[in-house]
């Protein structure tokens, strides 16, 4: 595959340009993505108007903010009057405000009343994704009607293939799509076509909660209403994705212990990337302080009994790879929408059947080679602590993320690394108390 940074170095234009015309925009904008701030204006001006659009909609808003940054004014004017408003207006949330301010200034009044209209909902809400440039039809139209509008309108909308259908007072009544009218005879009445039992989404619910629906009903759009049932706008499929992108992203970053990027990793300096993972270890750090008291405390245990030590990093590797199995888990199905908060006791009870499982049979498969090495005695502290730690493992590593989501705060941040440091500490004390009540210390 051809890299745009080799025809940077070939210093080229007409094979630049040539290459710009032919590759498509989503590989325009990762080649773009791959190159220092400095360097993506340049072929970036290259572009033709229309493509330049496409590829820098594909940008995160922290690439675009760079590549504003670089341009000229008369470009970014020009950029900011082409792309979608829904787009704007993510970008605008992440350039410092007098940046926003005077990009702002710089739109048509039309452009700008649609962009504040978008602004005006809560952050991370789904009235901020949607876009408010859609084609509505009315239930009276006849097919004809409705394909006339459509041509006519359908230019400055972002989508004509799901299209809702509104009374005089802008209330959603039904839907329907552009292949039901292209199939359907001229003279009918676009209410007998459409579907009256309509998935919508207030303007207001959680964004991630609005792009699942889009995709757990296969929808190419959704649309969004106010409080009175008055269409709003529509979240289109490909804005819905990259939520869920967005939103995966975050929780995988954090069950990693770590903070997201929020931009390519390629193009994220070394100082971001150690920024987003050194509160966490430091968090992390403190937090198995627990282990270190826990150590001191039954240091005396190990005095007498010196090989207890050799099976402390098993016995907290397996505890905290139980509890990361079972907070990814329930992470993921919270996520997808399959568990809620009701379901806490049987998810919890569910997930301490499965640790008890998996710690009797780690405990049977532990038993006999530990005998052999070490006795009899010890095999057993080792079997019941697996057991028990499986068990305490599972049942907090479902339990956690629920609470946490319970109380607002993101399951992820609850999940794998602080379940793991909890689980450590708790699995000493029950190994050493085993030790203590079967070896008589």
């Amino acid at each position: 595959m051809i890299e745009l940074m080799d025809l940077l170095k070939q210093e080229d234009p007409v094979v630049l340009h040539s290459w710009l015309e032919d590759a498509p925009a989503n590989e325009i904008a990762d080649q773009l993505a791959r190159l220092e701030p400095f360097r993506r204006a340049i072929p970036f001006r290259l572009l033709h108007k229309d493509k330049a659009v496409v590829v820098f909609e594909e940008f995160d808003p922290p690439l675009q903010t760079e590549l504003i940054e670089a341009l000229k004014d008369d470009s970014v004017r020009q950029l900011m009057e082409e792309i979608h408003p829904d787009d704007r207006a993510r970008l605008l949330d992440e350039v410092p405000a007098m940046v926003a301010k005077r990009l702002m200034a710089g739109l048509s009044p039309a452009e700008r009343a649609l962009t504040a209209s978008l602004l005006g909902y809560p952050e991370r809400s789904a009235g901020r994704i949607m876009t408010p440039e859609y084609v509505s039809l009315r239930a009276s139209m006849t097919v004809q009607e409705a394909m006339v509008k459509v041509s006519t309108q359908g230019r400055g909308a972002e989508t004509i293939y799901t299209l809702p259908i509104t009374d005089d007072r802008r209330t959603l009544v039904g839907m329907t799509s552009l292949r039901t009218l292209v199939l359907a005879s001229m003279d009918e009445l676009v209410g007998d076509l459409m579907e009256k039992q309509v998935v919508f989404v207030e303007a207001t619910t959680d964004q991630e909660s609005a792009a699942r629906l889009v995709q757990e009903a296969n929808l190419l759009a959704i649309p969004v209403v106010d409080s009175e049932c008055r269409l709003v706008g529509l979240i289109t499929v490909d804005d819905a994705m990259e939520v869920i992108e967005e939103e995966e992203s975050e929780d995988l970053a954090r069950t990693g212990a770590a903070e997201p990027l929020g931009r390519p990793y390629l193009s994220s300096s070394v100082i971001r990337m150690a920024r987003t993972r050194i509160l966490w270890l430091l968090a992390l750090v403190l937090a198995a302080t627990l282990t270190v008291n826990v150590l001191h405390v039954f240091q005396g245990t190990l005095e007498k009994v010196a090989t207890l030590a050799l099976f402390i990093p098993l016995l907290i590797d397996t505890g905290g790879n139980i509890g990361s199995q079972s907070a990814t888990t329930v992470v993921r199905a919270m996520a997808l929408g399959e568990v809620r908060f009701r379901d806490l006791p049987t998810v919890v009870f569910r997930e301490a059947r499965v640790g008890l499982m998996l710690g009797a049979m780690l405990g049977v498969f532990a038993l006999l080679p530990v005998s052999v090495f070490v006795g009899r005695q010890i095999a057993l502290v080792v079997a019941i602590t697996l057991l028990v730690i499986c068990l305490f493992a599972a049942a907090a590593g479902a339990m956690l993320p629920m609470l946490a989501r319970r109380v607002g705060i993101d399951p992820a941040i609850v999940s794998a690394p602080l379940i793991t440091t909890l689980v450590d500490a708790a699995g000493l004390v029950v190994y050493f108390l085993a030790a203590h009540l079967i070896l008589g210390l």
